[in-house]
This record gives C-alpha cells, structure tokens and sequence, in this order.
C-alpha cells in the first residue's frame, strides 16, 4: 500500500512509470501544481520587502543602501542554509524538507510584519532565508526523480515560471496594500498567502518515489561536495546562477527609488506595477525548457543572456515605456537563462555520477549569494552613479553569464548515469 503524501519510499504509485510520471498523467498534473505553489509562496516571500523599501526607508529612517538588506540578508540566510539543506535531502528525502519549509517560512513571515524596530526586521528577513531553503534546494532534484527524462527540461521551465508568479505576486500584494495600509499589513498580507500554498503544497504533492537516499556522514558530505566541485561545467553553470541573479535583483533593487525621482514621480503603488512583467518571465521559462529539449541547453543559453543585455540597455533611457520594455525584455532573458541552467545542473550531476541534491544547492548558493552580494553593491552604484551605473554593473554581470554560456559549449559530453540532452545530443 503507497504511504501517503509527503513521505519518501522506493515504492512506485500505478500512475507512475519506472521512468517517471508521463505528461497528461494525475502524478505528473498534481506535482506541476504543487510546485507551482511552493514555488509561488517562496517567492512571493523572498523578495516582499523589494517594492516596499522606499516605505521602510521612511518608516525605520534608515538609507536607500540599508533597506536592500532586507531582501539580500534572506537570499544570504537562503544561500547558506543550502550548504546544508541540499545534502540533508539527499539524506532524508525531498517531500519532508518541502512541507517543513514552507510552513517556517509562512510562520517567521507573520512575525516580521510585527517588528517592532529595524534590528529585529533585518534578523527576522534573515531567518526567513533559512526557513525558505527546502523548497530550492530539493524541487529540481524532486523532478528529475519524479518525472520521465523526456519531460525534465518542460518541468523545469514550468517550475521556475512558478518561481516567477510567485516574484510578482509578493511584489505587487506588498506594493499593493501598503498604499492603501501600510508596510505591515502589506508583509502580513504575503504571510497568509505564504500559509495558503503550504496548506495546497500538503494536500497535492505526490509521495516521492524515486528517491534513493545516500549514506550519511561527514566523510559522504565531502566526498559528494569535492565531486560537485571537479566538474567544470558545474562550476561554470554555478556562476552563471550567481552572475544573472545579481544583475536581476540589483536592477529590481533600485528601479523602485528611480521611477520615484523625476522626470517619473510614481508612487509605491504604481512602481509595483512594473512586476506585472513578470508572467513573462514564466512564459519564457517554461519555452525554454522546450527549446531545450529539442535543442540542448548549451544552444539556449547565450541567447538567454544576450536579450538581457538588450533589456538592461532600453532603461537607460529617462522615457518610461522603454524602462518597462527593458525590464521586461532584462526578464525574458534571465528567465530563459535560469530555467535553462537550474535544470541542466542536475542533469549533468546525474550524468557525472554526482549526488543532484548537492549539485542544486551548490548552484542555489552561488545564485543566492549573488543576490546578497551583487543586490547591495546595485544600492551603493545608485547612490553614487545614479541609473548608469546600475546598468552599467547590470549589463557587465549579464556579459559574464553570456560568455560562460558560450565557454559551455565546448565542455565535455558525459554519459554516465542519464542522457544530458546539452552535452550529449548537441
């Protein structure tokens, strides 16, 4: 008899292949939406404080450089705890961690819309970085076990357009009710959606049965990091993640307090209109994943970073149609070149004989701690050269990522373990 949801076991459900769940099936329909709510509500929180940081600015009387620290310490707590989280998968299963981390995440959310001072916001965004690592660390994994090898590349696209409805919907909802209440209620508003998804993540996603647990032990964790780390197409693809998030979030970053200045003038609530451009980022994502499939995902790649060139390029100018073309071209880009790239790395992994739990969580750190680390420098390059030089250290750290792509196309081809459509194919 199958455990029920939530629980790991070798077993195999009757609507799941020895391969994996096939498109069109209940299995693979349930896990597609399941993790689209995670995905939804992790994000949603991650990044909730970002439309608001002119609010917090005002209310707590600190500077445009000090706000950022409200979104780059969760992605700083969130790239850490991967360090952890991904091998403790690898170890104990991927469903547990899911449902462990959204329901922390939804609970430190409540209490940080009650903060009472700017220390306790900052320690409380921090820990809400930890709490949210399961879900990263473990949902590309989760696919490539769970899901037939013809449709890794599509549901990884799909998981990260989650990824990306999620981004807007904590954007827009804090944007939202904080014109019309206040920055609390704003966070509190993203808490109870935050415990929404968690309640729908436990009720539809499936009982994982293709995981394999690893052995456990120190002398493991650093056997499975040391192979993580000797492949230099992982390597690679590890800064990709870093570089095209960096450039995302310090754009996001600092757009709000420019549409604020002159010529543009808007206010809170209507500069969160700007992440209405998000469902394109969820649309190129899940396309992508297609293109991959039929192309390989080192063909995919550098075409990803060089529209997000373009787009950072179109926001220079001080007209606001081309700023929201920009943005949303910037979006399109980095989508393609993080659903793209978050897929291909436990792929790869696979291929390479690596464990994929420790493989995803060593992208996800370096994707998360270019967010921490390249999002506040953005504060400082607005503080000091305005919107030039946040496109101009935008469009640098999208280079970077275009010419890796291009360096990953002469890698190795592995065979070992399962196809790698992007080094085997092509």
């Amino acid at each position: 008899m199958p455990e029920p949801a939530g629980h790991d076991s070798p077993a195999l459900p009757s609507a799941r292949t020895e391969e994996g769940y096939l498109p069109g099936t209940p299995g693979h329909r349930r896990i597609v939406l399941a993790l689209f709510f995670a995905g939804l509500s992790t994000f949603a929180l991650l990044y909730s404080t970002q439309a608001i940081l002119p609010d917090l600015a005002r209310a707590f009387d600190v500077s445009t450089s000090a706000t950022t620290w409200t979104v780059s310490l969760s992605t700083l707590g969130l790239a850490v705890a991967l360090l952890v989280t991904g091998p403790f998968s690898d170890v104990v299963g991927r469903t547990r961690l899911i449902h462990f981390s959204l329901t922390c995440s939804a609970l430190v959310a409540l209490a940080s819309a009650a903060a009472p001072t700017w220390g306790t916001l900052l320690a409380l965004r921090l820990l809400a970085g930890v709490a949210l690592a399961g879900l990263p660390a473990v949902a590309t994994a989760y696919l490539r076990e769970e899901l037939h090898a013809s449709t890794h590349g599509r549901a990884a696209g799909l998981y990260v357009g989650g990824t990306a409805i999620g981004g807007m919907t904590g954007r827009l909802l804090t944007g939202w009710v904080a014109d019309l209440s206040g920055w609390r209620w704003a966070l509190a508003a993203v808490a109870v959606l935050a415990v929404g998804c968690a309640i729908a993540v436990r009720v539809l996603l499936p009982a994982s049965r293709g995981f394999r647990p690893v052995p456990a032990g120190v002398r493991m964790l650093l056997t499975s990091t040391r192979r993580a780390l000797a492949d230099p197409a992982l390597l690679m693809l590890y800064a990709v993640g870093g570089c095209a998030m960096g450039a995302l979030v310090g754009v996001f970053n600092t757009v709000g307090f420019r549409l604020e200045e002159a010529p543009f003038g808007l206010g809170v609530g209507a500069t969160s209109l700007l992440f209405l451009v998000y469902p394109l980022g969820s649309f190129s994502s899940a396309y992508a994943g297609r293109l991959a499939d039929r192309y390989g995902r080192r063909a995919v790649l550098p075409v990803g970073a060089a529209v997000a060139v373009l787009g950072v390029v179109l926001t220079v100018p001080a007209w606001l149609p081309t700023v929201v073309a920009g943005v949303a071209l910037m979006l399109i880009g980095f989508f393609v070149v993080h659903g793209v790239a978050s897929g291909w790395v436990p792929t790869r992994a696979h291929a390479g004989g690596v464990a994929t739990g420790q493989a995803a969580s060593l992208y996800l750190f370096t994707y998360y701690a270019g967010s921490s680390v390249f999002g506040t420098f953005a504060g400082h390059a607005w503080t000091s050269g305005g919107w030039a030089a946040v496109a101009g250290f935008a469009v640098a750290l999208f280079a970077i990522t275009g010419v890796l792509g291009l360096v990953l196309r002469q890698t190795r081809a592995l065979t070992h373990g399962a196809a790698d459509p992007a080094v085997v194919s092509h």
